[in-house]
């Protein structure tokens, strides 16, 4: 069986996600939708689909399985309610909300619609990761009480998503979300959050460097840093570099995504470097395999082989996480994590 999607949103990055779905045995894109309609014809004349610039006349006239909805976050609620209501598994983008009463109808909503809500989070599925996670489900360290997630380059990020200049919450909001939830994926759920932010480049407006320590409910502990400014030769753009710590060894992911895994044995070296995709190119082609490993699995789901993940109600603590470190950087405290969610994630 072929389920028939439709993307909401053709601006920079779902060029990856069309490309992807393309290589997603068991999904068709039909349809795409913007409210640019010469982007949206653009797109439905390199994809193979129909344009519209309506969402719900979209909907209405297509009837899909499922909806990639790859807009900015401020049209996220009404665009995932619609597409909810419509009776279609329906994906989100991150950042999935900017508020908590934003991610929480939308969770409501999968609820009352009786359809998977999945959120775009592909750091989770870049292959590198996937292999560590492996290697700590097999107990290659030990139970992991110690990681540290390191992004850190001066790309110009602006230069394809102008936007991103003007956005007051950027680099916990844009990137945060990111290692958060690949922090949760190998490390488990979080207690507490400390967070200190950054404005290093004056010609934005959020900010662009944050440290944040996440400690995790079963004792753990994450150390977390971003910066939209460093100056490295030559850049790792868009590479996470990556340490864990066990009690019987550790696993470091570096550059080329090149994993050691350390233990009494020795240096076990696995090469975490997925091939570039056919319609991919380098250095970006590691983020583009994982969309297209993100989006296999969201056939996997619909085909009822599989969970979301992450769910629409699994990333509400990675967001609260998110909010919890605003509040922590505003105020310079800890943050205990299930008291600011029962407050309503409060900044």
């Amino acid at each position: 069986m072929t389920w028939r999607g439709a993307l909401i949103g053709c601006g920079f990055f779902a060029r990856n996600h069309m490309h992807g779905w393309q290589d997603a045995e068991g999904a068709d894109i039909v349809a795409v939708c913007d409210i640019d309609r010469g982007r949206a014809e653009t797109f439905a004349r390199d994809f193979g689909a129909t344009p519209f610039t309506d969402a719900q006349e979209m909907l209405t006239a297509i009837r899909p399985d499922f909806v990639d909805v790859a807009t900015t976050v401020e049209t996220h609620r009404p665009l995932v309610e619609l597409a909810l209501a419509s009776g279609a598994l329906t994906i989100c983008q991150k950042p999935f909300a900017a508020s908590w009463p934003d991610a929480l109808a939308m969770v409501e909503a999968a609820d009352r619609a009786g359809r998977p809500l999945l959120v775009h989070e592909n750091f989770r599925w870049q292959h590198a990761f996937r292999l560590v996670r492996a290697e700590i489900e097999a107990g290659a360290i030990g139970r992991p009480s110690f990681a540290r997630l390191s992004f850190r380059h001066g790309f110009d990020v602006y230069a394809n998503q102008p936007y991103l200049a003007e956005v007051e919450d950027f680099g916990l909001m844009d990137m945060g979300l990111h290692l958060f939830d690949l922090a949760r994926f190998l490390m488990g759920d979080v207690a507490s959050v400390a967070c200190h932010t950054q404005r290093l480049n004056p010609r934005i407006r959020g900010e662009d460097a944050f440290t944040a320590l996440l400690g995790h409910t079963d004792g753990g502990v994450s150390g977390i840093d971003c910066s939209f400014f460093a100056k490295t030769t030559p850049d790792p753009f868009p590479e996470t570099i990556a340490r864990i710590d066990g009690p019987e060894g550790t696993i470091e992911v570096g550059v080329g995504c090149r994993i050691r895994v350390h233990t009494r044995d020795g240096v076990r070296e696995i090469d975490g470097d997925p091939p570039v995709p056919a319609w991919g190119t380098r250095p970006w082609h590691f983020v583009q395999d994982s969309v297209a490993a993100f989006e296999a699995h969201v056939v996997d789901v619909l085909d009822g082989r599989a969970e979301p993940q992450p769910s629409g109600r699994h990333n509400l603590e990675t967001l609260a996480i998110t909010l919890a470190c605003y509040r922590s950087a505003a105020r310079r405290e800890t943050v205990d994590l299930a008291g600011f969610i029962a407050a309503g994630c409060p900044r």
